[in-house]
């Protein structure tokens, strides 16, 4: 396998464990990135770590502190962190099963591949695997991951399992500290039978192959614009706000737009699965 795995321990179910990997499910590698650039002399800036009294020094040298109080620090190095030694630092040991619909879709974060390591582990990660897929739950642990101990949730799939990494409550702001303000409004009841039928004929089957990043792919042939001399301009209206009254003329509009540009609800390609089960965070 080509991609070093995120993490390295073992995955328990009470008394049956094997050794197992986690690799990151996602890439951002085709996505545009940028480095920070002197217009006067075209060079690339080096962030180079800078003690006020010393000068620069190395990042290798550096070493973590933990603010107590104002400019008083704790310090930390590589082997203090070795020494916190916690089960989860090494193994995911399953807690317990709830449902899918269990957990609030505002606590699922990064997704990881879960591989069993190559040898005699192999069988006993099928027998977890296919204990899962029978009782049809999903398994919550936690695991130690770029320095923090996180709550993790692992489903089936395929020959394999996907853990996601879950947002801790106080992670989680209150809806209520933003929603509370909505004003509470009635709408017209024609209205909303007509949005409806918009969002009727506006169904189709979740496809995220056909998901393009256009912000992405414009600043692409921004670089290429600019390669060449050019600006590259990319322009875009932005739609203007509907007023209440000219709103059901907008709505029945829009129903006639959809009816005259919506094709044929595509048919499931029983075959044809995402890379990866992507949950809303």
């Amino acid at each position: 396998m080509a991609a070093r795995p995120t993490w390295q321990g073992h995955l328990k179910l009470s008394l049956v464990t094997c050794p197992v990997a986690l690799y990151t499910a996602t890439s951002s590698a085709n996505t545009v990135s940028f480095h920070l650039i002197n217009p006067e002399t075209n060079n690339r800036i080096r962030m180079v770590p800078t003690d006020p009294d010393a000068g620069p020094v190395e990042r290798s040298d550096l070493v973590k502190g933990y603010e107590v109080s104002k400019d008083e620090y704790v310090l930390f190095d590589d082997e203090d962190f070795d020494k916190v030694k916690l089960e989860s630092t090494r193994t995911i040991s399953i807690d317990e099963f709830v449902d899918e619909t269990d957990i609030d879709r505002l606590y699922w974060n990064d997704p990881f591949y879960v591989v069993p390591e190559k040898g005699v582990g192999a069988e006993a990660f099928a027998v977890i695997r296919d204990a899962m897929k029978a009782a049809g739950k999903i398994a919550i642990g936690c695991l130690v991951l770029r320095g923090r101990e996180r709550q993790i949730a692992l489903e089936v799939r395929g020959k394999g399992l996907v853990a996601y990494s879950l947002r801790a409550h106080d992670e989680v702001r209150d809806a209520a500290d933003y929603f509370d303000d909505i004003p509470t409004v009635k709408p017209d009841k024609d209205m909303v039978e007509i949005a409806t039928r918009i969002i009727g004929q506006k169904e189709a089957d979740f496809d995220p192959t056909q998901f393009r990043d256009r912000y992405d792919e414009a600043l692409k042939e921004m670089v290429k614009a600019k390669q060449k001399g050019g600006k590259g301009l990319v322009e875009a209206p932005e739609p203007d706000d509907t007023n209440v009254v000219d709103l059901m003329e907008a709505l029945r509009a829009s129903l006639k737009g959809s009816a005259g540009s919506s094709k044929a609800p595509a048919k499931k390609a029983a075959a044809k699965k995402p890379a990866a089960k992507k949950k809303a965070a």
